[in-house]
C-alpha cells in the first residue's frame, strides 16, 4: 500500500508570498507535501485583516494536520499555530523565529515603529517600501537574485501596512513563557551571521523541552534562500529521524 505523502504547511515572512518557497519546495524529496500558504496581508490573502491569533487560524484552516514550517514572521505565526491547535500541528519548525519580546516598553518602541513603517507603505508604495526594506543589514547576505523582488512587489500597500499593524512583533504578547505547553518535536533554525536570531534560537531551544538546533553556516536571516541545499538537508534529515 502506498504511503501518502507527510504535508509540510510552510509559512513565508514578511513581504513575501507562498510562492518564495519555490527554491525549498523544488529540493523537497516526493516523500513530502509542499503546502505553502498566503499569509494574511501578503499574495491573494492581501484583503486578510487580522492578528498573529487570527492568522494561526487563518494557515491552519488552509493546511490543515500536517509539520508547520515557518520562517521569520512565519515563524511567530507557526508557534501561536502549534500553542492554538496542537491537534492539528505534528511537528514544529521555527526558523529565523521569536517568541517575543519581553519588555513592555521595547514592545511599545517596537509597536510605533511598526506604525511609522505601515504609514510610509502607504505613501511611498510597495515599490519604494521593498527597495529601503532589502537594504536593511538584516538581509545583507542575501543574493540580489533570491530576493525574489518581482514575487514580493505582488503585495499590496494596505495588505502590508495591515500586516505590520496587527501582526508585528510589537504587538505580539511574549510567548516564552509557554513554550513548556508545546508537547511536539520541534527543531528551530538560525543562520550563523544572524548573531540575534541565533541567541534568539538557542532561547526557543532552551525553552521547549525535546527541541532541536540547527544553525546554518553561511546564511544570515533569511536561512533557506541563502543556503536552500543545506537547509533541504537539514529539514529532511530532521523529519526522517
Amino acid at each position: 500500500m502506498r504511503v501518502p505523502p507527510e504535508r509540510l504547511v510552510l509559512i513565508h515572512g514578511f513581504t513575501q508570498t507562498a510562492r518564495s518557497w519555490a527554491p525549498i519546495t523544488a529540493r523537497l524529496p516526493p516523500r513530502y507535501e509542499p503546502w505553502a500558504v498566503d499569509a494574511p496581508g501578503h499574495g491573494e490573502a492581501a484583503g486578510v485583516a487580522t492578528d498573529l491569533r487570527g492568522a494561526a487560524d487563518f494557515v491552519v484552516r488552509a493546511g490543515g494536520t500536517a509539520t508547520y514550517v515557518g520562517y521569520s514572521m512565519g515563524a511567530r505565526i507557526a508557534l501561536h499555530a502549534a500553542l492554538a491547535h496542537p491537534d492539528r500541528v505534528r511537528r514544529l519548525v521555527l526558523v529565523s523565529g521569536t517568541a517575543g519580546i519581553d519588555d513592555e516598553g521595547q514592545r511599545a518602541t517596537r509597536r510605533a515603529a511598526d506604525e511609522a513603517l505601515a504609514d510610509t507603505i502607504e505613501r511611498d508604495g510597495v515599490d519604494v517600501f521593498l527597495d529601503r526594506w532589502l537594504a536593511q543589514p538584516l538581509f545583507a547576505t542575501l543574493a540580489p537574485a533570491a530576493r525574489d523582488v518581482d514575487d514580493r512587489r505582488r503585495n499590496t500597500a494596505a495588505g502590508l501596512a495591515s500586516s505590520l499593524r496587527l501582526a508585528g512583533t510589537g504587538t505580539q504578547a511574549p510567548l516564552w513563557g509557554r513554550l513548556t505547553e508545546l508537547d511536539l518535536p520541534v527543531l528551530v533554525v538560525a543562520g550563523a551571521h544572524d548573531s540575534k536570531f541565533v541567541a534568539l534560537a538557542r532561547r526557543l531551544r532552551e525553552g521547549i523541552a525535546g527541541s532541536d538546533l540547527a544553525v546554518v553556516d553561511g546564511a544570515g536571516h533569511t536561512v533557506h534562500l541563502e543556503q536552500p541545499d543545506a537547509f533541504t538537508d537539514l529539514l529532511t534529515a530532521w523529519l526522517d529521524h
